[in-house]
């Protein structure tokens, strides 16, 4: 009965994790009723193809073994191999992997690649564990996937708490169990990794790089500059240093940042680099900065600004602090950072949005070129990959903001319908088996 009761009020802190799949059915409702999506294609995008739970054992540096529970969710591959990101954090689970693995369905189509949707990661707070640990969890999670990923099946990528070192484990366990023949021909199972181990240069800084880009673009079609433009981020990890990183570059302010330490705040300036080195040196936390004065996280989205950056995880801004938010523009580094409820309340006050769809595709773009750098066994260029990124997404964003100029609506309603057409467009081409 203990247990039971136990996993009951487990489940009961879970309501904001169901949230996100709410979120990403209705988005998708919304857009597929604008286009008139085909009944019989409804059906099929509003469900995952395969879904993955596998409970492994992993012997502690203690000598216990202890039981991890690892996600993999595939949701569609009309447009090719499931592509999606693995995160480590005491969120993961089924609903929360549904929700993200839909959202790269999206995002893969949006941006013209060849991949479908999928995600997945591991529930566990890796502040908790070692270095060595973690490095065996890697491995057993990856064992345990077995054949449900694969360099022409399903491509994970780094996410939340995961990062090149994670890649490289998975790259080195997967191939392990190859032939010896067929070992580097599978190098391209995961991408993500590090530069000296097949991954691609400026792969580390694409997600941040897309999302300054968006900020960019968004502010040319606008006649305006990024120069003392003032801008907050919600997480200074590798998406939100990379982007204030950029942003700061082309002379706009970093203000406010929040982590899960908590948050601070200068108006005057917060040096990216500065706050960078600082974390680095303090846990990848931000808090007691001494450049900055700490903030009430209740006042964080409060903070005046020009732009606010939601980078950490999902369901930040809803009904109850849209209404407070500051900025012009949000862009949305996280996946699913603006619930439905708090985004009608920003766009009833004539704030945009740039979709997370739209706005951290640089990850899976930066992605995509890793395994086509894989496959054909070439090695690109900083400089090279850099401008294919930027060329790659300002197709993409004039795409969104264009189709959402001429048709009157919203930037994320634009970008599901750009993507969703395209899948349906495949489907329609090649039939329904049988």
């Amino acid at each position: 009965m203990a247990t039971l009761t136990a996993e009951i009020k487990k489940r009961s802190k879970k309501a904001p994790v169901r949230g996100m799949m709410d979120n990403v059915m209705e988005q998708f409702e919304t857009a597929a009723n604008k286009i008139n999506l085909h009944p019989n294609i409804k059906k099929i995008l509003s469900i995952t193809n395969n879904e993955i739970i596998v409970n492994f054992p992993v012997k502690m540096d203690n000598g216990d073994v202890e039981i991890f529970t690892g996600y993999r969710v595939q949701h569609n591959n009309a447009l090719g191999p499931y592509k999606g990101g693995l995160r480590y954090h005491p969120t993961v689970d089924i609903d929360a992997a549904r929700a993200l693995a839909m959202w790269m369905t999206w995002k893969t189509s949006l941006a013209g690649l060849p991949y479908g949707g999928g995600k997945g990661g591991i529930k566990l707070d890796p502040s908790k564990y070692s270095q060595g640990e973690l490095e065996r969890i890697t491995r057993r999670f990856t064992f345990a996937l077995a054949d449900n990923i694969g360099p022409e099946h399903d491509i994970p990528a780094p996410d939340v708490n995961t990062n090149s070192q994670t890649m490289a484990w998975m790259a080195d366990t997967y191939m392990s169990t190859r032939p010896p023949a067929e070992r580097t021909a599978n190098q391209h199972v995961v991408t993500g990794k590090p530069a000296g181990s097949g991954g691609l240069e400026g792969r580390d800084r694409a997600t941040g790089y897309g999302v300054y880009l968006s900020i960019k673009f968004w502010a040319e079609k606008n006649n305006e500059s990024l120069k003392d433009k003032r801008f907050i981020v919600q997480g200074f990890g590798n998406v939100g240093y990379w982007a204030a990183h950029f942003l700061e570059q082309d002379g706009a302010k970093l203000v406010a940042v929040q982590d899960a330490s908590g948050s601070i705040r200068n108006s005057s300036g917060i040096h990216v680099e500065d706050l960078f080195n600082y974390s680095k040196a303090n846990n990848g936390h931000v808090s007691g900065f001494p450049e900055a004065f700490d903030l009430d996280n209740e006042k964080f989205f409060r903070t005046e600004c020009d732009i606010c950056i939601p980078a950490a995880l999902g369901n930040q801004i809803t009904k109850d602090n849209a209404k407070i938010i500051q900025a012009r523009l949000i862009a949305e580094g996280a996946n699913g950072p603006t619930n439905v409820e708090g985004e009608k309340i920003l766009l009833e006050r004539g704030i945009t949005i740039i979709p997370d769809i739209l706005c951290n595709s640089g990850g899976v773009v930066g992605s995509y070129f890793e395994w086509l750098q894989n496959r054909s066994g070439e090695l690109w260029q900083l400089d090279e990959v850099m401008a294919k990124l930027h060329k790659k997404l300002k197709e993409s964003f004039d795409k969104v903001y264009d189709y959402a100029t001429v048709e009157g609506i919203d930037m994320r309603t634009a970008a599901y319908c750009i993507a969703i057409q395209r899948i349906e467009k495949a489907y329609i081409q090649r039939g329904i088996f049988p």
